[in-house]
């Protein structure tokens, strides 16, 4: 049984990702005002630096190509550009005009409308009489004017000239332009101002227009943490007015945490650091703005106490604004509303709590089957192999049929389970590879061997070729093999008859693995799909190629682990291939290792078994039955026990040759006492080995490497149990009849 978990967070995701710009485009516009309304150009009376400065920053903060600032002359009969930025040659220019002679609608539509976003330029009604002489010639596709007032007359517009594609404006670029016409009216009466008293004058006009305009709540404090002053969208967002807000400290309407007043200080000492170390030059901040705003501002996520009793969540960005001897004055404070955004985090949040939890309870069901289902299969497995080799009597033809039958299924239940586990293991990260240089024709040789008597069942060919300069790579042993069975199993399946073909290969910064095929091939339609769980190509209704297609899933994944891919090519109806690339081959250690490998290989063995004892600890009965009874057949002594209550006294008056313990069973007998015991002269040499249903996990890999030699999977097939009692009992004359029983190295 299989429970998939799945849910599509594709609407959420996406109403986030847009949520988080229309928040990053506020902002953007808002330091933008906040940068115009503290820069000095507007103070000096330079109507070309205000200009220039204005054109530029609403160019960098709307992304649009032109931004042109065009006044009425006297007569109020034509409007002359008095400046012109262009993004693509950073360069301004002036001069033009029109006339509302050439175009009487466009100049209605300037006086009777307060902005004109016009997302298509060349067909609105308002502006379609400037395509030909105007748009068509610079390729203005959008237009958005916002009108310039000067004490109640309209004396010019601001033009953000979007090129290219249509563009939609939203109501917050309105308001940002009409807040770059503000700037331009400020400029303008920057200019005429002859006295300091005007000058005065004309900064709060221009702190007016900000707090106003600003769709973010701005607050102005000074330096003892009383409110000077707030716009209204401040006044929104904690539900007083104006004057019940004034006078008030700040800190009453935040709920601060510990170490806010820590930060205020911080902030405030840092002003008077670069006093210090200005104070040779002079206090000139205007020189190194943006890094000086940069040092003095804090930001903060804090909730604020709203009139009615509730929490509103906002993001709170202080600076310091400082005098003109550059002590500090004030506090600016810019809050913003940021409910919504945290609502969706809290929802993401439990749906992410959610996933997780459907994740765990998945693998613990996965786990938990993965147990239930291999124990009782370990025991139909090891005694239809029992049955195969004829311990207990001999089998009529009939009968050899049944029990292959039998022990194949067994076979396919456990490929099935073992794809199942390692997919969900690789999905939730927790597949951890075991890298070393590998033999090639090792890889290759095994695979070839594994699949052959498959191959030979349907007369197909099956060739092996390896071209590669060093016969080496890196990688973890079980899953190559693992992949290269997957590749070549896929390609006997599908091809009917033929050949197949396994060619190896140097290429750039790694090595191929390519399986070729001349079987029914793949549409190229369905290249998107083969790599996908639980895939299968075949929809007939006779269904004629079993599988779950999970092995083509599984074998990308694990080459995505190793650093490599999984590629394929195929025609359809003419055959398919499939090549693994696996990353940077290195050479063998030393050729001396391999010669040490291959004349432990080559050793001959004794064959006197009878005097050979085995302790088997094992707590089920079933497994337990099975190993005792084929290794007592083939001529051991085993003793069996089902816990490690006396597992010291028993290896003491024992004195076996080998032990096969359980895992599970190793509560007790610790890697520690395993140690203690080898350490006694008599079981210097003891050889152990652990068995269990999964690889062993991470708790008791100290064990394996305190004491135990080995380590086998179940259900344990006899060619892997005879290969450990030839590795560590010098033993290999069994005389047992193989028959049809064919057995695979379990992966």
């Amino acid at each position: 049984m299989q429970v998939v978990s799945a849910r599509d967070i594709t609407e959420r995701n996406q109403s986030q990702k847009a949520l988080q710009i229309k928040e990053n485009h506020r902002r953007k516009q808002s330091q933008t005002l906040v940068q115009l309304a503290r820069s000095k150009t507007f103070q000096q009376g330079d109507l070309n630096a205000a200009l220039k400065e204005i054109t530029e920053a609403a160019a960098r903060t709307l992304l649009v190509k032109r931004v042109g600032v065009w006044l009425y002359n006297q007569e109020h009969s034509k409007i002359e550009c008095i400046d012109l930025y262009d993004v693509s040659t950073k360069e301004h220019s002036f001069g033009n005009s029109l006339s509302e002679k050439n175009y009487p609608a466009y100049f209605q539509a300037l006086e009777e409308e307060r902005t004109i976003a016009a997302d298509d330029a060349i067909n609105d009604k308002r502006t379609q009489e400037l395509s030909e002489s105007y748009f068509s010639v610079w390729g203005i596709a959008s237009l958005l004017n916002a009108p310039i007032w000067l004490e109640g007359r309209l004396i010019g517009v601001v033009c953000h000239e979007h090129i290219g594609e249509k563009r939609q404006w939203t109501l917050e670029e309105e308001t940002f332009a009409g807040s770059i016409a503000d700037f331009v009216t400020l400029a303008i009466e920057a200019k005429e101002r002859n006295f300091v008293q005007e000058a005065l004058r004309q900064s709060e006009v221009q702190f007016r227009a900000i707090f106003e305009r600003c769709s973010i709540g701005i607050g102005l404090i000074d330096i003892k943490g009383q409110i000077v002053d707030t716009n209204m969208a401040l006044c929104e967002i904690l539900g007083y007015s104006r004057e019940e807000l004034y006078g008030k400290h700040f800190t009453d309407y935040i709920c601060t945490q510990r170490g806010d007043l820590k930060l205020y200080k911080q902030l405030i000492s840092g002003i008077h650091t670069d006093l210090k170390k200005t104070s040779r030059v002079g206090f000139q901040p205007s020189k190194h703005h943006e890094q000086f705003v940069e040092r003095h501002r804090i930001e903060m996520e804090r909730r604020c106490l709203h009139q009615n009793g509730s929490l509103v969540w906002t993001h709170i960005s202080v600076s310091v604004i400082p005098a003109s001897n550059g002590e500090p004055e004030f506090f600016l404070a810019m809050i913003e509303d940021i409910t919504e955004r945290k609502e969706t985090e809290l929802k993401l949040r439990a749906s992410q709590e959610a996933a997780e939890a459907a994740s765990r309870a998945k693998s613990e069901f996965l786990a938990t089957m993965s147990h239930e289902l291999r124990t009782p299969l370990n025991a139909i497995m090891g005694l239809s192999q029992l049955l195969q080799q004829e311990i207990v009597g001999s089998l009529n033809e009939k009968q050899n049929e049944y029990v292959s039958c039998i022990y194949s299924s067994g076979e396919h239940l456990l490929a099935l389970i073992n794809d199942i586990l390692d997919l969900s293991k690789v999905e939730a990260n927790k597949e951890e590879l075991l890298l070393s240089p590998l033999p090639v024709s090792d890889l290759c040789n095994y695979a070839i061997w594994t699949v052959r008597d498959r191959a030979l069942e349907k007369g197909l060919q099956l060739t092996c070729k390896i071209d590669v300069e060093e016969d080496i790579c890196i990688g973890d042993e079980r899953r190559i093999k693992q992949m290269l069975l997957n590749l070549l199993t896929n390609a006997i399946k599908f091809t009917p008859a033929g050949q197949v073909s396994l060619v190896v290969k140097n290429v750039s910064q790694g090595i191929t693995f390519t399986v070729s095929d001349t079987g029914i091939g793949i549409d190229s339609n369905q290249f998107k799909f083969i790599f996908e769980p639980f895939k299968q190509l075949d929809s007939r209704l006779n269904r004629q190629y079993e599988g779950t297609g999970l092995g083509l899933a599984l074998t990308r994944k694990l080459a995505h682990l190793h650093g490599g891919d999984v590629s394929v090519k195929s025609i359809l109806g003419k055959g398919s291939q499939f090549t693994l690339f696996l990353p940077n081959p290195v050479e063998m250690q030393t050729r001396q290792d391999k010669g040490e490998q291959e004349d432990t290989r080559a050793k001959s063995f004794p064959a006197n078994p009878q005097n050979q004892i085995i302790l088997l600890v094992e707590e089920e009965e079933n497994s337990a039955r099975v190993l005792q009874d084929y290794l007592q057949t083939i001529g051991y002594q085993v003793k069996w026990i089902d816990s490690v209550n006396n597992f010291l006294q028993e290896v003491r008056n024992l004195q076996p040759n080998l032990i096969l313990l359980d895992v599970q069973l190793v509560g007790n007998a610790n890697g520690w006492e395993l140690n203690v015991l080898k350490q006694e002269p008599y079981f210097s040499d003891l050889q152990v080995v652990m068995m269990g249903f999964n690889e062993p996990p991470e708790e008791k890999l100290s064990i394996l490497q305190a004491g135990a030699n080995d380590y086998l999977i179940k259900p344990i097939r006899v060619v892997q149990l005879e290969s450990i009692l030839a590795r560590y009992l010098n033993s290999s004359d069994f005389q047992i009849k193989k028959h049809q029983f064919r057995p695979e190295r379990s992966q």
